[in-house]
């Protein structure tokens, strides 16, 4: 395996041009890419906000529509629900998320391996699931209704259950992460100092791990305030902003008014993320160059204990889970509760079949490809060319952007959008390209900063050889660049594909009767009554999200082993 630098294979001297040709390739190239993000991210997001200005006769009335929804009583209450049953979520899913982290990072508790695997399974269900197992567990004919009492799971008990069980797991990454970076020479210093266990906790750790705690609980507040699936099975008559769109939307025709409540939502989502990144940059100040690994000592009782929680934790997941398996074997629910394939005959039933897993297939795995390939030269081009600053610092920004635009807003922008008659890629609308364009733009920006990531592995003078070798920049990119990120590009394509199969939000507004997804057949089979049915679609999802996740991993690995054996050397 050749090293980067024999990558560059030497070629005959540059013309006197050479330079002034590759610095406007590589400009055009920039413009492209940032005319691709502002065609699918920031002009849906901007035909949305000029939406919400106008009539359903086109006519312009200014803020009329936003008054309108500040005198109905139910859109008001929807907005005040959806930010309560937000930052429920968001404290308890935290709590449970740290303690479960303390676990896995800073004590001696056996298991952590398959403690932190289960706790991250929930990332490949769609958030469907869970509201469907709660169904089964505590709904009208649940196997545990009587111990909810008076308490009915239809409304906001079941919307925050739903809700900390799908985010826990996006968390725990962030304070797992938080915490494995804790300075050990601080709890050296505390030890030595004599201090107690529990001060050591107050002074050292929760102080050390309190930017994570922040992240967490946003990112956590983000999800639970735009997510639809939980909502729309459990949310009985309680009403959100999310459903409230969908009805506005899809029930109503009244896309204005959509427009509105979409710009309602856009408010915390934008606020959390403007949060988020001033704590992240915080935290980045934080850490020292000269800080150690901490490495726990065992504590029997402390061990003890967090092996419990974490075990009752991860029981809960496992049932949850399990639940909405079992559900989709039963032959019929509750009465008759032999194993059978029936509900897996999705030909009979109303709202979705096999063509929507089928289509949900193809989405994933092109939005695996394209945003795979999309995200590495978004990267690519924000960080290695030395010229045109301004205008990689605004393929930047427009590359973080879907990051502070919840998945259902970017989806009715793109009704506004690409439905519009005067747009010229009007065509698209409707069919599958729409789904797999939308898809990537609502995740691109996680996938863009980890091959940002990978990308900041190579030195500069990479680039600065081959420029006096007069190598092509598409070449060494092509040669070195690609190589060495090779892994990192294989599990960004296994991230959208995970993604691509559970998605309900950003799509939801845009499938035809001919591109209907697995995740969007879930939905119209619980409204049909096809519960059980239901549970299996999507069981199925999860499965297809395991087995696809898996299999792009092994190619990761793979490709570590061959890029990077130079790295050995």
């Amino acid at each position: 395996m050749s090293t980067p630098s024999e990558a560059l294979a030497p070629i005959a001297i540059p013309r006197s041009n050479h330079f002034d040709r590759e610095r406007w390739l590589t400009g055009a190239a920039v413009l492209l890419v940032v005319l691709l993000l502002v065609v699918i991210v920031a002009l849906p997001v901007g035909a949305l906000v000029g939406q919400s200005f106008y009539d359903r006769a086109g006519s312009f009335v200014g803020m009329t529509n936003f008054a309108r929804y500040l005198e109905s009583p139910a859109l008001v209450q929807s907005a005040f629900n959806s930010v309560l049953l937000a930052v429920i979520s968001a404290v308890l899913c935290t709590a449970i998320a740290y303690v479960y982290a303390y676990g896995l990072t800073l004590s001696c508790m056996p298991a952590k391996g398959l403690l932190r695997a289960v706790a991250l399974m929930p990332l490949l269900a769609p958030s469907l699931l869970p509201a469907i197992s709660l169904i089964y567990l505590f709904g009208n004919q649940g196997l545990f209704k009587g111990l909810l009492g008076d308490l009915s799971i239809y409304g906001p008990l079941g919307i925050v259950l739903g809700s900390v069980f799908w985010t826990l797991p996006h968390a725990l990454l962030i304070l797992t992460t938080a915490m494995a970076t804790s300075d050990g020479r601080l709890y050296e210093a505390a030890q030595t100092l004599g201090a107690s266990r529990w001060r050591i906790f107050r002074t050292v750790t929760l102080p050390s791990s309190r930017y994570g705690l922040i992240v967490a609980a946003m990112v956590v507040f983000v999800l639970v305030i735009t997510d639809f699936g939980v909502p729309k099975v459990v949310g009985g008559q309680t009403g959100v902003l999310a459903t409230d769109i969908y009805k506005q939307v899809v029930g109503q025709q009244n896309f204005q008014m959509g427009a509105v409540v979409g710009l309602v939502l856009l408010i915390p989502a934008v606020l959390s993320f403007l949060v988020e990144r001033r704590v992240r940059r915080k935290q980045a100040a934080a850490l020292s160059a000269r800080a150690t690994p901490y490495q726990p000592e065992p504590v029997t009782s402390r061990d003890r204990a967090l092996l419990v929680f974490c075990t009752l934790t991860a029981i809960a997941i496992v049932v949850m889970i399990g639940m909405a398996v079992f559900a989709s074997l039963a032959s019929y629910w509750p009465y008759k509760l032999t194993p059978s394939l029936k509900n897996y005959d999705f030909s009979n039933m109303d709202g979705g079949g096999w063509g929507s897993y089928g289509n949900s297939l193809r989405l994933a795995l092109c939005a695996a490809v394209a945003g795979a390939l999309a995200t590495f030269v978004s990267a690519y081009f924000v960080e290695k060319p030395r010229h045109f600053g301004l205008l990689r610092e605004l393929l930047n920004l427009l590359a973080n952007l879907p990051l502070a635009v919840p998945g259902l807003v970017l989806g009715v922008g793109y009704i506004f959008f690409f439905n519009s008659a005067a747009n010229p890629l009007h065509g698209l609308y409707g069919g599958m390209a729409i789904l797999v364009i939308c898809t990537v733009a609502h995740f691109f920006s996680v996938a863009h900063l980890t091959s940002l990531t990978a990308l900041r592995q190579l030195d500069r003078e990479y680039e600065l050889v081959s420029e006096s070798m007069g190598v092509p920049f598409w070449r060494t990119l092509w040669r070195v660049h690609l190589p060495v990120a090779l892994p990192t590009v294989l599990n960004v394509a296994g991230y959208f594909f995970v993604n691509a199969m559970t998605t309900v939000s950003a799509v939801v507004f845009l499938y035809s009767p001919q591109t209907t997804l697995a995740a969007i057949a879930v939905l119209n089979m619980d409204d049909a009554g096809d519960v059980a049915p239901a549970a299996a679609m999507a069981s199925l999802i999860m499965l297809t999200a395991a087995v696809g996740r898996g299999l792009f991993a092994l190619a990761g690995h793979w490709a570590l082993k061959r890029t990077q054996a130079w790295r050995q050397r």
